[in-house]
């Protein structure tokens, strides 16, 4: 009796398994982490450090693993993230859901036994709000998801800083309140470029189901929001002055890109350069924004400023 062949599925690589990770939205986990390690009052055992940091990382990582398995069949139908390995068949579902499951109980396990548990609890919170929350609830039902779910992406200075005080005081929250306000308009200067894909595949991003005039003027009124927001931990004295200017210098450079991308409306044919202009400075944004205030703590801490 004749069969139907079936296609040869080549073993899964280490790089597959890395790839679930989302690597480069790690990155930026991993380092407003670490700058929240740094930032915080008082010290903690290098070995102790690198465990905390190790463990938001796996803890990221396995919520995006989590996030890939369970919208496999989205981004399959999405240019942008069809490559990805379950959707290029590299990898079963059931493997990425396992490898997800796996190292986000052994973060937060390991957070707690080594560092502290409040902070293992925060980092459960996070990795439940982005693989559930967002991922499972939010993102398929609401033109808002990003601007609530943004609070996945939030956590990790929080969780570092608390590896260190073991408490949670004003200055960590603000912190949170920094990438959670910036969070929408980053993502959605993404969206407007990519939206066709959203549309597509049945994904309520604010400009398929609002519109783009919505969308532009909304990441205007977050740029604005976000100034007041990036310098309070200097108005409250949780920082020095070099944070504060330096603070108040980007968050107006993140403002006057936004303006241009709020007073537009895109053609067919447009490149889209403002939008790409605002993304791609958002993601610099955040990174000088929280090495500076690391900077800051460590000028302070040796006296070079008062």
């Amino acid at each position: 009796m004749d069969t139907i062949s079936q296609p040869l599925r080549m073993p899964a690589d280490w790089r597959d398994f890395y790839a679930l990770t989302k690597p480069r939205v790690m990155s930026l986990v991993i380092f407003t982490g670490l700058c929240g390690l740094l930032a915080a009052p008082g010290s903690i055992h290098p070995i102790l450090g690198f465990t905390a940091i190790l463990c938001i990382a796996l803890g990221a990582g396995g919520a995006a693993a989590l996030n890939q398995w369970w919208e496999a069949d989205i981004d399959a139908g999405m240019k942008r993230t069809s490559a990805r390995p379950l959707p290029a068949g590299r990898l079963e579902r059931t493997d990425a859901r396992d490898f997800g499951i796996a190292i986000s109980a052994a973060s937060v396990g390991v957070m707690g036994l080594a560092v502290g548990w409040l902070a293992a609890a925060i980092l459960a919170v996070s990795i439940l709000y982005y693989a559930v929350v967002y991922t499972i609830w939010l993102k398929p039902r609401t033109p808002q998801n990003i601007v609530i779910g943004g609070g996945a992406g939030a956590f990790p200075p929080m969780i570092g800083w608390i590896a260190v005080t073991g408490d949670i005081t004003l200055m960590p929250v603000l912190l949170f309140a920094i990438i959670f306000m910036w969070t929408p308009p980053h993502f959605w200067a993404l969206a407007l470029f990519v939206q066709s894909d959203y549309a597509k595949v049945g994904i309520p991003m604010m400009p398929v189901v609002k519109g783009e005039r919505s969308t532009r003027r909304q990441i205007l009124v977050y740029a604005i929001l976000l100034v007041p927001i990036a310098v309070a931990p200097w108005l409250i004295g949780g920082t020095g002055i070099v944070y504060g200017v330096a603070a108040l210098a980007l968050s107006l450079a993140f403002l006057a890109l936004s303006v241009p991308v709020a007073f537009r409306q895109s053609v067919e044919g447009d490149t889209m350069r403002p939008e790409k202009r605002l993304f791609g400075f958002s993601i610099l944004y955040l990174f000088a924004l929280f090495g500076v205030l690391v900077a800051d703590r460590m000028l302070a801490q040796y006296g070079v400023i008062g």
